[in-house]
């Protein structure tokens, strides 16, 4: 038992250690491109950047939103590029990226950030729910590493971040469209990494627990609307069970400045994330009563 334990905290050190020594990289004069960077977590993301002095491109769909957002960064002494944009028009993707490269030059890391959330029991989902879902989630990361590659593969060197979240770990009950397309975003990211690391090109999985970015504000709600949205504002909006944007925008950029993996950030992301690879039956069994006794009922007005 001893030496197990002493074995395990020599594997602990020993990775620690690595961690500590590897190099870092430095986002200093970067063209950081961010996609859903108007708002929440994105916006948050291009603030610490701007701090460290990258050069920024920013998407959005929603132009007054863009407006607030370049104001903001720009009082913080950003140099910041910003294009209204739906991702998951490809046509656009490539239109949004050539004006960014045009004003701010090859991409050198790009952060895939865009999202949406609907939230209801499943029988209240539509394809068209779960379609929007893998078009912003999965088509529009893809879309936009297509285009930011080449520029990547040509110098030799590039970081890609895909933000994806806790639900494309664990299948969330009354999110369903939500963890489909984030499953497709988490497969799609580790293949990329795989692929792309001979190029210089190291891809980051990010799959974030609760955080307090205000997406509840943002989400859709079917079913039983005010219940539906009384359960996952209350998560989003809880210390100690959902985590600050500033810590998660922080441990994005660590994620990626050292060139991990994966990172799934928030302590109760970590424990479901490893309840579910030891033991997926009971967890899966949890996670079907707190749909059954804790979630609203289904029904309600669609």
């Amino acid at each position: 038992m001893n030496r197990a334990l002493l074995a395990a905290a020599v594997g602990v050190g020993g990775y620690l250690a690595y961690r500590a020594l590897r190099p870092r990289y430095d986002f200093r004069n970067k063209h950081v491109l961010i996609t859903g960077g108007s708002r929440g977590l994105g916006l948050v993301i291009a603030r610490l950047l701007a701090a460290r002095g990258a050069r920024l491109s920013i998407c959005s769909r929603d132009g007054s939103e863009l407006v607030r957002a370049v104001g903001d960064l720009t009082r913080r002494g950003a140099n910041v590029v910003a294009v209204e944009c739906d991702v998951t028009d490809r046509d656009r993707v490539r239109e949004m990226i050539a004006i960014a490269r045009q004003k701010n030059g090859p991409i050198d890391v790009l952060v895939n950030n865009a999202g949406m959330i609907r939230v209801g029991p499943v029988e209240e989902m539509r394809e068209e729910d779960f379609e929007a879902s893998l078009r912003t989630h999965f088509w529009a990361a893809l879309y936009t590493t297509l285009e930011a590659v080449p520029d990547m593969k040509a110098r030799g060197a590039g970081r890609i971040v895909n933000v994806a979240s806790i639900g494309g770990k664990i299948a969330v009950p009354h999110l369903l469209p939500y963890t489909a397309g984030k499953f497709a975003l988490v497969g799609l990211s580790h293949g990329m990494r795989v692929e792309l690391a001979r190029y210089g090109i190291v891809v980051t999985t990010v799959c974030p627990g609760l955080m307090r970015t205000g997406s509840h504000l943002n989400a859709e709600f079917k079913g039983q609307h005010e219940k539906e949205y009384a359960w996952f504002s209350l998560g989003n909006a809880t210390p100690g069970f959902s985590m600050s944007a500033e810590t998660a925008a922080a441990k994005v950029l660590d994620a990626c400045a050292v060139g991990d993996a994966e990172a799934v950030l928030g302590l109760p992301a970590k424990l479901g994330v490893a309840a579910m690879a030891a033991c997926p039956n009971l967890t899966d069994s949890l996670l079907a009563l707190a749909d059954r006794w804790v979630l609203p009922e289904r029904g309600g007005i669609g």
